[in-house]
């Protein structure tokens, strides 16, 4: 892929990457414009959506939105493509009636469905928004070589605040040294969105149906044996609802408890509850920043705090998948992590478990059951679980490699923000030390930093986690046996 000079447009040129230069001039006899959406998966405040109506509009164009639906991609289950499903039968309706631009749901391999869409609509002009993650980026390239000569192919980062290649040119060590660039940056990039206008120019096709109601029941039938969650509904207006809303929004009700509980895993409502709709891209970072800026004066150290975790962290991790092509394997660790986790690989272990009963929650440690169970049975593990789950993986299976391996399986598997780079940098952190520093040498562990169960009773009430999640399950297994009860009872009466 080759970054050449951006064109003139009102998004800010260093957010965009020209990715394949066509050798038509896209001011001159140029087709339609083709946005291919993948991550960010809004009508509002979507940088990407906004470049492809400029351009549009600038050449008399239309305009049109292509969807790939991947068949379980990356092992996703009726948990994840249910939420987005619904997300993203909310934007069609969105986008087709408030700006009279058409949306197209294709399923199959993008590599395929895409560049026959551009070609069979004569595209000029291709954008897609951006994912460090090496599956859509090998994607991409194939897109590039099956388009036509002819076709351009635009990439915007419409998902962190300050573009992943702006930032830094380079993998960053922590995020001490990225904190400091992107400081700099946000006074560039953290600015308003302009509005998104109307295309100029309609597209010419007959007005086509989706069947959603259709597809989402073969998903979920597909994916059935990781369940939806009931807690988080999805799409644009209830994202915005957990960000801001009058009834339980986390920055008009939630946010004065966000510094001294966040780390609580029996206050799960002390967090911003907005990581579902970040991953799917319902919701803008951007837009998360801007809104809580505005709140700083009210909690000047809840906002602080959460602006690191939103935009230091989050962008660290999608710096570490860009540049790091082993993002996910011992291979990506830095090598004071790889030596001490290779001299400790066959210490002694006091248990060992195999992937089987790790997902059934079948250890001796009570607490670690509780944190997988929460994971299975809600969707969600709390963040201070996260990191004292990993590590306990560390500690009852045969070698690092096997452990991160379990770990993003099931992270991938059950958390409803699997596959994604936050959840990577995670598991990195936890077994290989990513983005942390050496620390005092022990079995097993080596120099990776530790946790433990006594570390954990020190910080919360680990019986009472354990007893919240066990309630958690129990009423979610009862739900799901009445709606199985339902549905048998309907069956009889047919």
């Amino acid at each position: 892929m080759t970054s050449l000079t951006p064109p003139s447009t009102t998004v800010q040129p260093g957010r965009i990457r020209v990715l394949k230069q066509g050798s038509r001039p896209l001011d001159k006899d140029a087709g339609p414009v083709v946005y291919w959406m993948f991550r960010d998966q809004r009508v509002g405040d979507n940088w990407a959506l906004i470049h492809a109506v400029d351009q549009a509009n600038k050449n008399n164009v239309p305009v049109a939105v292509a969807f790939n639906l991947f068949d379980q991609f990356m092992g996703a289950k009726a948990r994840h493509l249910g939420f987005m499903l619904r997300g993203l039968r909310h934007l069609q309706r969105n986008i087709e009636e408030t700006f009279q631009i058409p949306f197209y749901l294709f399923r199959g391999k993008a590599e395929e469905t895409i560049p026959n869409f551009v070609r069979e609509c004569g595209a000029s002009l291709l954008i897609t928004d951006f994912t460090p993650l090496r599956e859509i980026r090998r994607c991409k390239d194939k897109i590039c070589k099956r388009v036509s000569d002819s076709v351009t192919i635009h990439e915007v980062d419409a998902h962190n605040v300050v573009p992943v290649w702006v930032t830094s040119e380079k993998l960053e060590y922590s995020a001490k040294t990225l904190r400091g660039k992107i400081n700099k940056l946000l006074p560039e990039y953290l600015i308003d969105f302009p509005l998104l206008q109307l295309p100029n120019k309609k597209w010419a096709v007959a007005k086509h149906s989706i069947d959603w109601e259709g597809i989402i029941t073969d998903v979920l039938r597909k994916g059935s044996e990781v369940p939806e969650i009931e807690w988080c509904e999805s799409g644009e207006d209830a994202a915005m609802e957990v960000l801001k809303g009058n009834k339980d929004g986390f920055l008009t009700k939630r946010l004065k408890n966000y510094p001294t509980d966040r780390n609580n895993p029996l206050k799960p409502r002390a967090l911003s509850c907005l990581s579902p709709y970040l991953h799917f891209g319902q919701i803008s970072a951007q837009r998360c920043a801007l809104e809580a800026r505005k709140a700083r004066k009210l909690c000047p150290e809840a906002i602080d705090t959460f602006l690191e975790e939103l935009v230091v962290r989050r962008e660290l991790a999608d710096n570490f998948c860009f540049y790091q092509p082993n993002y996910d394997t011992l291979k990506g660790a830095w090598e004071w992590a790889r030596k001490t986790l290779k001299d400790h690989a066959s210490d002694k272990r006091e248990y060992i478990y195999t992937k089987e009963q790790l997902e059934k929650a079948q250890t001796a440690d009570p607490l670690w059951n509780a944190s997988q169970l929460e994971m299975v049975y809600h969707g969600k593990m709390h963040g201070f679980m996260r990191m004292y789950w990993a590590k306990k993986i560390l500690e009852w299976t045969e070698g690092p490699e096997e452990a991160l391996a379990i770990s993003i399986y099931l992270n991938d598997k059950y958390q409803i923000d699997g596959r994604d780079p936050n959840g990577y940098v995670g598991c990195m952190w936890s077994i290989c030390g990513v983005h942390d520093q050496g620390w005092k040498e022990r079995p097993v562990f080596g120099k990776i930093r530790y946790m433990n169960y006594s570390g954990c009773k020190r910080k919360f009430d680990v019986d009472g986690y354990i007893a919240y999640v066990k309630r958690l399950a129990g009423d979610t297994k009862k739900r799901k046996a009445e709606i199985l009860l339902s549905g048998k009872a309907k069956e009889v009466r047919c």
